[in-house]
């Protein structure tokens, strides 16, 4: 009985030392973070998970499909144990759109990729309505759906545009102004769209994420790749900007 006790007590100190998933997530250990995240048997565990996976694949030289089909996994169960947690319904709306970039637009639209994730979109603002990431998601999901669709067709399939998108980043930077990644998102999806139109509105994002200070690795990582997209936009290096946002953007 006195070993087993002991084992239990030892096994407690350990586990109040250990770092919370979110605390891994934070520090850019991420299979540690998606470990604990799943362990926690919860929503926000869950959510966490979703997260830390979809850190780990934007990281990643080349884009991996099978790491996003765990992102969005975690994300469903994250939804499936708390349908509120506004969380779960953005990373699974994230996660579909990095998706369908790599299963290509005709594959993509034929499972119902966009309307899915508007889906996940909406249910986040709905329980969420300041949410910044909800709002960036949004933004993202307009301006991509207008530049693939065109205007019209975006409009008529989807109700889609472009002022509806560059609306939806102004909300999500009024809720969260001092976030690097949505300001390195804004200008990764404004390059994507038309780099030529939005070049100072790029370069001013690009510049705000770079003078901001990172909070975790993650961000560390955004703010690097900053620094790069505004370094090749003021050299005026078209080829590799636009090689550096197609890889941003997930696309193999």
């Amino acid at each position: 009985m006195r070993v087993i006790l002991c084992g239990a007590l030892a096994l407690g100190t350990m586990a109040a030392q250990a770092d919370s998933a979110v605390q891994y997530y934070e520090k850019g250990k991420y299979q540690s973070a998606i470990a604990a995240g799943v362990s926690e048997n919860d929503a926000a565990g869950y959510a966490v998970a979703a997260r830390a996976e979809l850190a780990s694949e934007m990281m990643r030289q080349e884009p991996c499909l099978a790491c996003l089909q765990r992102a969005e996994s975690y994300a469903r169960r994250a939804i499936a144990a708390d349908p509120g947690l506004s969380e779960g319904h953005i990373y699974l709306a994230v996660t579909l759109g990095y998706e369908a970039r790599i299963i290509g637009v005709l594959n993509a639209r034929f499972r119902g990729y966009a309307e899915k994730a508007k889906t996940e979109i909406d249910a986040a603002i709905a329980e969420d309505p300041r949410n910044a990431w909800a709002w960036a998601a949004l933004g993202g999901w307009n301006v991509a759906i207008a530049h693939s669709g065109g205007k019209v067709l975006a409009g008529w399939l989807y109700g889609a545009s472009l002022a509806a998108g560059l609306e939806d980043f102004r909300k999500s930077f009024a809720a969260d102004p001092d976030n690097l990644v949505l300001r390195c998102q804004y200008a990764i999806t404004l390059a994507a769209y038309d780099r030529v139109r939005f070049r100072a509105d790029i370069a001013s994002a690009l510049a705000k994420a770079i003078a901001l200070r990172p909070q975790t690795a993650y961000e560390t990582f955004a703010q690097s790749r900053a620094r790069a997209l505004l370094a090749t936009l003021a050299n005026n290096d078209s080829a590799t900007f636009d090689a550096l946002v197609r890889h941003d953007q997930g696309y193999p």
